[in-house]
């Protein structure tokens, strides 16, 4: 639901600028607050913070996190986890920054503004269990593109590359910790190379389609850092069903009708 004309939101706890709106994302009365005129978050996100599979007493941290919707989705899934969230653009860390204070979720979840390239010196090396990406998926150099432009840093490799998101993962995580990813299929050799670049082993892989008649697009990618090789295919994900409505195990995901 957009609440985009309000200035506060119901409770008066957070201020909303010029074409910010808050959002309610049906699930354990979360909401989210999103500038229509800049990204917004989209079936990746919600798909990634499922795939992850947060578990109790994890430490994880989101390397791009945008608007926080995807440590807001852990959170939600998880109440017994600490949760970091680190951001470049310093208009969408306070964006995210009041979302946590809309869903009174400051106790468990930070979000830190800078280059997620600096992560390993400002949160620290070897300290998560769980590191999570939903990076720009489009290379550098591919059309034209504003710099500065909030969702041309979020679409294409302005800022980050692939490359800097799994090495900065490599270096957050504990030995066996996880790093799950979400990216377009047409990059899914340069991740499975990658990873294993920066001792990240594949080990589970789920690919998403649109429809079942249709090539996936999407690639859900977990990894573990010096894991031992052992990959998993997991069954396809399909989004819509053949008449063009929500597949029942996307509705689960999206706890649509619960």
């Amino acid at each position: 639901m957009a609440e985009g004309k309000r200035k506060t939101d119901p409770d008066g706890k957070v201020r909303l600028g010029e074409f910010e709106r808050i959002d309610d994302l049906q699930y354990k009365g979360l909401k989210i607050i999103q500038n229509t005129q800049k990204f917004c978050f989209g079936t990746d996100a919600v798909l990634l913070s499922h795939f992850a599979g947060i578990k109790k007493g994890d430490r994880a941290v989101d390397l791009g996190t945008g608007t926080g919707i995807i440590p807001i989705l852990l959170a939600g899934r998880m109440p017994d986890a600490e949760i970091f969230g680190i951001e470049i653009q310093p208009d969408m860390v306070g964006m995210a920054n009041r979302s946590v204070r809309l869903n009174h979720l400051e106790s468990r979840i930070r979000i830190i503004g800078g280059d997620l390239k600096e992560a390993p010196d400002l949160l620290g090396k070897g300290h998560f269990t769980l590191a999570v990406s939903n990076p720009p998926y489009k290379k550098a150099g591919s059309g034209i593109v504003n710099p500065h432009d909030a969702k041309a840093i979020a679409r294409h490799e302005i800022l980050c590359t692939l490359e800097d998101v799994l090495s900065t993962a490599s270096k957050l995580l504990v030995v066996g910790g996880r790093f799950a990813m979400i990216h377009q299929t047409d990059r899914l050799m340069d991740i499975l190379v990658g990873m294993r670049r920066y001792d990240l082993e594949p080990k589970r892989i789920r690919l998403v389609h649109p429809q079942p008649d249709k090539a996936p697009n999407l690639a859900l990618v977990e990894a573990a850092l010096h894991g031992k090789p052992h990959l998993q295919w997991l069954p396809p994900l399909f989004i819509y069903k053949e008449n063009g409505q929500y597949t029942e195990e996307l509705m689960e995901i999206y706890h649509i009708g619960k």
